[in-house]
């Protein structure tokens, strides 16, 4: 997959996340947990983009590890809206956990290539 394609996949990956989420519950917890999913999802796209400016090796593997952050925690929110039953739990959502785990295994490897790279030169 090149930069471009991931930079599309993670996009994509918000949107979704945007979509999913205005089906939440009007409730205390549908709302902050719809906030904290949207934070974390438009941050992995918006720092992965951000990766392209990064003014050394060292640099880049630091906004790397942002986005691998910010995938996990998608993932974890996911999962916490699964399992506490906040809504129906749906193909969509279902969908969404398993992006964000791919997205996370997909930053994982390359934060582990940069790191390897960096060590080389």
């Amino acid at each position: 997959m090149d930069r471009r394609e991931l930079e599309n996949r993670t996009k994509t990956f918000n949107v979704r996340v945007i979509k999913f989420c205005n089906i939440l519950p009007k409730t205390a917890a549908g709302y902050e947990l719809a906030k904290q999913l949207i934070r974390a999802a438009g941050s992995v796209g918006a720092n992965y983009r951000v990766t392209k400016r990064a003014k050394s090796d060292a640099d880049f593997v630091n906004k790397l590890g942002i986005v691998l952050e910010e995938a996990d925690e998608s993932h974890y929110w996911l999962e916490v809206i699964r399992d506490a039953e906040i809504t129906i739990t749906s193909q969509e959502l279902e969908d969404l956990i398993k992006e964000a785990y791919e997205l996370t295994a997909i930053f994982t490897a390359a934060e582990r290539t940069a790191k390897q790279n960096k060590r080389s030169k």
